[in-house]
C-alpha cells in the first residue's frame, strides 16, 4: 500500500446494515432458486460477521396471496428474519406495485430498526440485496435499485466480499483508497471463459461525493446451492401491512397462464451441443448437428457464446437454435444426461459447470489441449466437418439395415479415452 492510500472515509456506522433476499413464489409455493440464493447469503454473511466482528442479518422478504406459512420454511434455509406482505392484491408480480412496497420495506426505519434495534447511527438502506435473474427478478430488481438510486449487477454466479484498495480518475480522484465490505459480484464475459467483476462503489472524490446503496445483483438460477434444511433454526417473523396506491391497483392481471420451457432436457437421455467449432460453415453445421441429433432422439444445447448471435444465420435456424433457453452452464442450465455429446467447444469453466455430471461425455474439438478434454470420457481430436458425418452414416447403417449405395468410410480420427 503507498503512501497514498487512505483509509475507509466512508465509515457508514450502520447507516448500511443487512443483505435482503428478495423470494419469489408461484402459487404461493416457493421457486426452488431462491432457496439457492438465501444458502449463499447464509453462507457469506457467517463469513461476513466473523471477518467485520459484526451481527449483520440475512432478511429474506416475500410478498404475495396466502404466503405467510411460507416464513418458517425459509427460516429454515437459512433467514435470520422473514419480512412477509400477505394481500390478495400482491397474488401476481406486478412490477409497479412489488417495487413501491419493496423499497418501502428496506427504507423504513422504524421497522427494520425494531425488528433489529442497533445503537449506532440509524438504518438507512440495506447493505446487499439479493433478486433472482428470471424474467420477473431481472425486470424488479432493475426498479428497485432504480427507486433506491443505487447501482445493480445482473445474471451474477459468482460472489465475494472483500476489501479493496481502489484508485480510479473520478471515484477516487487518482488515490488510493480502502473499499471496505465490498460486493465483488462476477458475471461470465463474452468468451465464456473469464469473469467480468463489478462492484458498487462510492464516489470518494470530494467533488462529486455519494454513496451508493445498497450493493445488489440479480443471480443466475441454478448458480448456488440451498443450505441443508435445519428445522432447529430460530428466527423472527413481521408482517409488512404495505399502502397501497389506487391508482396501481388499476393494473389487473386478467388472465395467468404457465408457459413451459419449449427446450426440455431433461427429457432426453443424450444432449448434443455445438459452440463457436462451427464457425467454418455455420448453417451447414448446424444441419449436421440436426442430423446427428435427430438420429440420437437427443435435444440440441448450445454454449454461452454462440447465444450472443455471432454468427449470420437464416431466420429459421437462429430462431430454432440460437435462444437463451438451450444455453448449458452456469448462464443457462444445468443438464444431466447419460451421454453429452460437445461438438466445438472448447470447455469454458462456466459450460463445464452445466454439463460435468453427464454420465457420459463425448467432445469433438480439433485441439487436444482444450478444457473440454478434463471431462470428457473420449474426446475426438478432428474438425467436425470431418467426424460428424461419419457419425452419422454409421448410424444410418445401424438403423436402417437395408440401405444399399453405402460405402463405408475410410476416415480415421484420432480419439483419447478415459477409463
Amino acid at each position: 500500500m503507498t503512501n497514498q492510500t487512505l483509509n475507509n472515509q466512508s465509515d457508514d456506522k450502520g447507516k448500511y446494515r443487512h443483505l435482503f433476499v428478495v423470494i419469489e413464489t408461484i402459487n404461493s409455493d416457493l421457486i426452488p432458486a431462491s432457496l439457492e440464493m438465501l444458502g449463499e447469503a447464509r453462507r457469506l454473511m457467517d463469513k461476513f460477521n466473523i471477518q467485520y466482528n459484526s451481527d449483520e442479518k440475512v432478511i429474506a422478504i416475500v410478498l404475495g396471496d396466502k404466503i405467510r406459512n411460507l416464513s418458517q420454511e425459509l427460516i429454515f434455509y437459512g433467514a435470520d428474519a422473514v419480512i412477509y406482505a400477505d394481500n390478495p392484491y400482491l397474488k401476481y408480480a406486478i412490477n409497479k406495485i412489488h417495487t413501491k412496497i419493496i423499497s418501502k420495506i428496506v427504507t423504513d426505519s422504524n421497522f427494520i430498526g425494531e425488528l433489529f434495534p442497533y445503537d449506532g447511527a440509524d438504518y438507512v438502506k440495506p447493505r446487499y440485496m439479493f433478486f433472482l435473474a428470471d424474467n420477473i427478478g431481472r425486470h424488479l430488481s432493475a426498479t428497485v435499485l432504480a427507486d433506491l438510486d443505487s447501482g445493480l449487477a445482473s445474471d451474477i454466479n459468482k460472489l465475494v466480499i472483500s476489501d479493496l484498495d481502489i484508485r480510479h480518475q473520478y471515484k477516487t480522484k487518482g488515490e488510493t483508497i480502502r473499499y471496505e465490505k465490498v460486493l465483488e459480484m462476477y458475471r461470465p464475459d463474452f468468451s465464456g471463459f473469464l469473469w467480468t467483476t463489478i462492484l458498487c462503489l462510492d464516489n470518494r472524490n470530494p467533488d462529486i461525493k455519494k454513496e451508493y446503496h445498497p450493493q445488489a445483483c440479480s443471480i443466475i438460477p441454478g448458480t448456488f446451492e440451498p443450505i441443508t434444511k435445519d428445522t432447529k433454526r430460530i428466527g423472527k417473523i413481521a408482517e409488512y401491512n404495505p399502502v397501497f396506491d389506487e391508482q396501481d391497483l388499476k393494473i389487473k392481471v386478467i388472465k395467468h397462464e404457465f408457459v413451459k420451457n419449449p427446450v426440455q432436457f431433461e427429457n432426453y437421455k443424450v444432449i448434443v451441443s455445438f459452440g463457436r467449432g462451427i464457425k467454418d460453415n455455420p448453417e451447414s453445421n448446424i444441419k449436421l448437428v440436426e442430423k446427428l441429433a435427430k438420429l440420437l432422439d437427443a435435444e440440441i444445447g448450445i454454449s454461452l457464446p454462440v447465444s450472443k448471435k455471432i454468427f449470420h444465420l437464416n431466420e429459421k435456424l437462429e430462431t430454432l437454435y440460437i435462444t437463451p433457453n438451450r444455453v448449458i452452464g452456469t448462464s443457462g442450465r444445468k443438464v444431466t444426461p447419460i451421454i453429452y455429446i460437445a461438438i466445438g467447444i472448447s470447455g469454458a469453466t462456466q459450460h463445464l459447470e452445466g454439463m460435468k455430471e453427464s454420465d457420459f461425455v463425448i467432445a469433438i474439438n480439433p485441439d487436444e489441449n482444450s478444457p473440454i478434454k478434463d471431462v470428457s470420457d473420449i474426446i475426438i481430436t478432428e474438425r467436425m466437418e470431418d467426424v460428424v458425418p461419419v457419425l452419422i452414416e454409421e448410424l444410418e447403417k445401424r438403423l436402417v439395415p437395408d440401405n444399399p449405395g453405402k460405402k463405408e468410410s475410410q476416415l480415421q480420427v484420432n480419439a483419447y479415452g478415459k477409463l
